[in-house]
């Protein structure tokens, strides 16, 4: 049931962190590490299972809401999470070498450099 907002005796703002204000810009989190951060505990701080499903119930939408400021990384291994962190002005306008193709490269990869010419 709804109840009358006086019987409260304070009503803060409801202001979440924005990635700027919770994540260093040289540094990749985990999800779990996000969640324990939204939460104003330390990265490494030990959470039974049922808190870290609930921490976790409230960082996956926030991830996904400012998903257009972060940048990803895929695992390293099949045993570590993937790692989010704050995107900088050197990573915006996208993924940064991958799967691009200098203009000069042949089909084989080759640069004009790479070939031989006649002379």
């Amino acid at each position: 049931m709804p109840v009358p907002k006086d019987e409260f005796d304070r009503l803060p703002p409801c202001d979440f962190y924005t990635p700027a204000d919770l994540l260093a810009d040289d540094q990749m989190y985990s999800v779990y590490e996000i969640a324990r951060l939204l939460q104003g505990l330390e990265v490494d701080t030990e959470l039974d299972r049922e808190t870290e499903d609930i921490l976790l119930d409230w960082a996956i939408p926030w991830i996904m809401v400012h998903a257009d400021d972060l940048v990803v990384a895929e695992p390293r291994s099949d045993d570590e999470p993937g790692y989010y962190g704050l995107e900088t002005e050197d990573e915006e306008d996208g993924e940064e070498g991958e799967g691009e193709e200098n203009e000069e490269d042949g089909e084989d990869g080759e640069t004009a450099d790479d070939t031989d010419t006649d002379e």
